[in-house]
């Protein structure tokens, strides 16, 4: 997202592409997305730590708000043409590249790595919002503009030749100067952003990478059975997978719809301030929860007999706190009573509780086994409630 006029710059031919679906371009750029996202899930893999969570969450933020930023300048150019598209896309695949390879020492050896490839992507960014807007844009808009992704460059750019601690409180600064020109954005630009907004798009590109990142996570586990190669992993193996497809039955059978239908209400009523809260912010929490119950997974089943470390425990019952949290803020954010929310909600939270009260003693395939059942019985319970509102019960 950036501070812009809504004019549409994208002259010339129209365009040979649906803006309301996701181009295979935009699906193949979050391949290497979600490759960026298990480089900075590493150490919960391997080394899990309180420090390699906090590293985690902090690197994690300014890689999401960047594809926060990609996604949305990309739905409202209505007007670019699939070959732009592209283009757009295979060069911040470069760049997300250059951030995945950095990962694993983006706090060491490679934080310059990591800070070049920040750079890079807040200058593709500007080359796409000046293209868009500059040429209708006033004075404060061509400020905004330029300040958005070029400042924010400019700090990317000046962390590199930085020492530490100081490259990584610029780092800071530049995603705390771009969230806060989104949150300060004037009424003005935001309605005029609105006209553009395609919700069909937005609500498909989300779920398409909540379908990648669980992907990986069956990765993780088909991985983690395959070095361990025990029965007791075979079966902590299996319930990894019960609590991914739980995960995936509560996201995509409910939670895709919802979101179509909840940002299009969202639009009618000219509420851009629940649209950026449902769309860049809240999602973080999911995907970041999601990600962290990978890491923990992949560590029950390597350990299925031993307590699991204190930070896999806090991101297997963490993880789903937060995806409980999030779909329960998202659903009341669109408009549907706090009253039915808590149906499944508390269920879920008094749940994770018992998981959370479980981590403290029990040994990694017990953890699993609580968390498949967590949430096994808290999307029986979703489904009854639908059942009983499809009966007008």
């Amino acid at each position: 997202m950036a501070p812009h006029r809504a004019d549409d710059a994208s002259a010339g031919l129209p365009s040979d592409r649906d803006p309301g679906r996701v181009h295979w371009m935009e699906l193949f750029f979050d391949l290497i997305f979600v490759a960026l996202v298990g480089q900075l899930a590493a150490g919960l893999h391997r080394n899990p730590t309180p420090l390699s969570l906090i590293v985690f969450l902090a690197l994690f933020a300014t890689v999401w708000w960047s594809w926060v930023n990609l996604t949305f300048v990309v739905n409202i150019m209505t007007g670019l043409r699939q070959r732009q598209l592209a283009a757009v896309m295979l060069s911040a695949m470069v760049m997300v590249g250059a951030l995945a390879v950095a990962a694993p020492e983006a706090t060491a050896d490679r934080a310059w790595l990591f800070a070049a490839g920040n750079t890079a992507l807040r200058l593709l960014l500007l080359g796409l919002w000046v293209s868009r807007s500059w040429r209708n844009g006033d004075a404060a808009t061509r400020v905004r503009v330029s300040a958005y992704n070029g400042g924010t460059a400019v700090l990317w750019g000046i962390s590199m030749w930085l020492p530490e601690p100081w490259n990584f409180v610029l780092w800071g600064v530049a995603l705390a100067v771009e969230i806060t020109l989104i949150v300060a954005s004037s009424p003005t630009w935001a309605f005029a952003a609105l006209r553009n907004l395609n919700t069909d798009h937005l609500s498909e590109r989300f779920g398409l990478l909540v379908v990648i990142i669980l992907g990986e996570s069956v990765l993780s586990t088909v991985v983690a059975v395959d070095e361990t190669w025990t029965l007791p992993a075979a079966i902590a193996g299996a319930l990894s997978l019960t609590i991914l497809a739980a995960l995936a039955w509560s996201f995509f059978m409910f939670g895709t719809s919802a979101m179509t239908a909840g940002l299009e209400k969202l639009k009618d009523d000219g509420n851009i301030v629940a649209i950026r809260d449902t769309v860049a912010f809240l999602p973080y929490l999911l995907v970041a929860g999601v990600t962290a119950i990978s890491g923990s997974v992949a560590m029950a089943i390597t350990h299925p007999d031993t307590v699991l470390p204190f930070v896999s425990a806090v991101s297997l019952w963490g993880g789903i706190a937060l995806f409980f949290l999030t779909n329960a803020i998202i659903s009341i954010r669109f408009g549907t009573a706090p009253r039915v929310v808590a149906r499944w909600a508390i269920p879920a939270f008094v749940l994770v509780g018992a998981l959370a009260v479980l981590g403290t003693t029990a040994s990694g395939i017990w953890m699993l086994a609580g968390a498949a059942g967590a949430l096994a019985i808290t999307t029986l319970l979703a489904e009854g409630f639908r059942h009983q509102r499809l009966r007008g019960v």
